[in-house]
């Protein structure tokens, strides 16, 4: 395990109700297709096994697809993971999964990957919370945006990612939190920008704390807005279909609305077990403005095809 490289396989096979999961999303250039692909391994005691999930950002299909644990295989030195016939890693994807209900093969290849910030103090998204035991969760991300070249086959039908836009982020650990919500695209009208939220209910030592973490990444500069380093949610609130974030660091304050849309149901980790059911969605619209301390609105875009998770029981908390 390296604290410093979260997106390499952090795990072995010896580890009981352990799950770790790698989150690749494809947009397509002109956004009719988004696709995101889930590979990953669950050790339970009885039923331990490797994984690929799959989402449609547009038609909401999912499908989870079990591999013997012995499918898996992994590089210890970056993300390289191989899943029977099928190849993740930073520098691409190799499909081959064949099933009564779901069929993909081809390559798409990514390039210009832009990474998050590390520091000797700050690993990754996580900050020195990365260096935190008995944790259930702990969070990576590969690339906050990338480029996209390659097609693939996908229930016969031919998709050209060329000229997309990509993510990769990753989790591992025991389990998922009780509640949380989680937010991202890069699929803004600024095409150099990269935006992700998610705050969650996070157990530790027999109590709880809520946690936050984000960052806003504009023309070569990230904004974060985390726990870690003293930002506040403002405001959480969400009704009917729309959710209003703001949140605030020393320097800036950054305001989010979302709007969700069609869904698809994942699978989620409960003490290594893929066996709760969340509902994701990858194609809702989204509009963000960073201010200054006197208010006065530095940047402001609207995106699509973004990501969101909302497990609404967090809005409790605030």
């Amino acid at each position: 395990m390296s604290v410093f490289k979260p997106i390499v396989f952090q795990g072995n096979f010896k580890k009981q109700n352990y799950f770790e999961g790698w989150y690749l999303k494809h947009v397509s250039p002109k956004g009719n297709f988004v696709s995101s692909f889930i590979p990953g391994i669950s050790l339970t005691k009885n039923n331990k096994h490797a994984f690929i999930q799959f989402i449609d950002g547009i038609s909401g299909q999912t499908s989870y697809i079990k591999y013997p644990l012995s499918a898996f295989n992994y590089s210890p030195d970056k993300f390289e993971i191989w899943i029977g016939d099928s190849w993740f890693s930073e520098e691409g994807i190799d499909l081959n999964i064949k099933t009564r209900d779901f069929r993909v093969n081809g390559e798409i290849e990514y390039s210009d990957l832009i990474r998050y910030p590390q520091s000797r103090f700050s690993p990754g998204i996580m900050g020195w919370y990365s260096f935190v035991p008995f944790m259930e969760c702990k969070h990576g991300i590969g690339s906050v945006l990338h480029q996209l070249t390659g097609k693939l086959m996908l229930n016969g039908k031919k998709v050209d990612f060329s000229g997309g836009k990509g993510y990769i982020e990753k989790d591992w650990g025991t389990s998922f939190p009780e509640s949380w919500i989680w937010l991202h695209c890069n699929t803004f009208e600024e095409p150099d920008c990269s935006f992700t939220f998610s705050v969650a209910k996070i157990p530790w030592l027999g109590s709880y704390f809520i946690g936050h973490i984000c960052f806003l990444y504009l023309k070569g500069k990230f904004y974060q807005f985390a726990t870690y380093n003293k930002s506040k949610i403002n405001r959480l609130r969400f009704s009917g279909k729309t959710l209003e974030i703001e949140v605030e660091n020393k320097s800036n304050l950054l305001k989010v609305t979302a709007i969700q849309q069609k869904g698809g149901n994942l699978k989620a980790p409960v003490t290594g077990q893929m066996n709760r059911v969340i509902k994701e969605s990858i194609d809702s619209e989204i509009e963000i403005s960073l201010l200054g301390k006197n208010d006065e609105t530095l940047f402001s875009t609207n995106g699509k095809h973004a990501g969101m998770e909302l497990i609404e029981k967090i809005l409790t908390y605030f």
